[in-house]
């Protein structure tokens, strides 16, 4: 009689560890689906928005010349804005684009050019 019970209370263990994993993995499925979706949806909406930022772009700068040079421009800047931090070190060649600018920045600022070094030899 106690083992019948004990079979019994087994069968009902087995029966609930097995519509547990079927729960669990239907939980699984559904993340999953919910995730996927979400996913696709994200990359969707990313895609139409930089396409409208290009259009609204391309009419922007295209309508003059200068107006493609400053699109260039600010370009340049926030790529300058990504790689530079504030520990960078810089090696500029003097016919550089950003040497250019900084040089055009100090004399608008008003604050003084650097000091130009000698390369004579000292006697």
């Amino acid at each position: 009689m106690i083992s019948e019970r004990l079979q019994i209370a087994q069968r009902f263990r087995s029966e609930g560890e097995g519509e547990s994993a079927r729960i669990a993995g239907q939980r699984e499925r559904d993340l999953n689906e919910i995730q996927s979706n979400a996913y696709r949806q994200v990359q969707q909406i990313r895609g139409e928005s930089d396409a409208k930022a290009s259009e609204i772009y391309a009419r922007a700068y295209t309508q003059n010349p200068q107006a493609a040079e400053f699109y260039v421009f600010l370009k340049t800047l926030e790529t300058y804005h990504k790689i530079f931090t504030k520990d960078s070190a810089l090696v500029l060649s003097t016919d550089s684009d950003i040497f250019t600018l900084l040089k055009r920045a100090g004399k608008a600022s008003g604050s003084p050019a650097p000091a130009e070094t000698s390369t004579k030899p000292s006697p």
